[in-house]
């Protein structure tokens, strides 16, 4: 059985007590002349004592509890704040940066320098906006063009499956013929299952940093960077576009059953579009 708090006060009592009234009878016996009435005082005031020190321990212990989750809730809100930021700092900086302190869009970002830098050519066709599935555009040098859409997510937020479809379905609006999701932390099973099926190829967040360290231009600094300071209207206004994004995009149904995923056009204009296209095309406006 787990000990609580206060069980643990109750034995650091128990075990000064011990300690009090030996040490007192020790100097008692030793010191010839004292007072009978001292033997007695060693007696309660090593109980007072004792308890006094159990109580502050296990109150102290207490705060301590309390104080932790709070600590946590902090860093998460903090986390999560520069994820869903769609500012973009410098290319220094995204380079010295640990990819916990990347938002999505710096991470769109040094995956745009690093794929350079292998060779291809790369369009940024929706870095820190509404990409409707695809992030990034890449053409290596036999002209072959590959839809990249990158998660910057926390370890423990796994991809969905739904992200995978949306990379499928917009991949064709890019006139590109290979799929690349890219994330900082793994896809679901369902989702796997469904990169497979679909021959989505995937990084997982290890895959990345191992790629990433290869190159050698990405050296991460070891301590976190501060986020800056966001006003509270800037952080609702967030939340709302993503609860409206999440809604869009799961609440729609086709009219031959399958989910419709958000979609955009060589126009740039956003559109809703079935996930089994094209074999249906049907599609609702926004």
């Amino acid at each position: 059985m787990a000990r609580t708090y206060y069980a643990e006060g109750r034995q650091l009592a128990y075990v000064l007590r011990g300690l009090f009234i030996i040490g007192g009878l020790t100097l008692y016996f030793n010191i010839p002349g004292l007072h009978w009435g001292f033997f007695f005082g060693i007696l309660i005031g090593s109980i007072i004592v004792a308890d006094i020190i159990g109580a502050i321990w296990t109150r102290k212990r207490r705060t301590e509890k309390k104080q932790k989750p709070k600590t946590s809730i902090k860093k998460a809100a903090q986390t999560n704040i520069r994820r869903t930021s769609k500012g973009c700092r410098t290319d220094e900086i995204i380079l010295t940066s640990r990819l916990d302190d990347l938002s999505g869009a710096e991470f769109e970002r040094l995956l745009a320098l690093y794929f350079r830098d292998q060779g291809y050519t790369v369009k940024e066709v929706g870095v820190g906006g509404n990409d409707g599935g695809v992030d990034l555009v890449i053409v290596d040098g036999r002209g072959e063009k590959t839809a990249v859409q990158a998660k910057c997510y926390a370890d423990h937020n796994l991809v969905p499956v739904m992200t995978v479809r949306e990379l499928v379905a917009a991949k064709r609006n890019h006139d590109c013929i290979l799929s690349l999701l890219i994330t900082t932390s793994d896809l679901t099973p369902p989702a796997k299952k469904e990169a497979e099926q679909f021959k989505v190829d995937y990084w997982h967040g290890a895959l990345v940093e191992q790629k990433l360290r290869a190159w050698g231009k990405w050296q991460p600094s070891k301590k976190p960077r501060p986020i800056e300071k966001r006003t509270e209207t800037v952080a609702k206004s967030e939340v709302a576009i993503a609860r409206k994004e999440a809604a869009a995009t799961t609440s729609v149904t086709c009219k031959c059953g399958s989910p419709m995923v958000r979609r955009k056009s060589k126009q740039g204009e956003e559109f809703l579009g079935c996930t089994k296209f094209p074999g249906c095309r049907q599609t609702r406006s926004l």
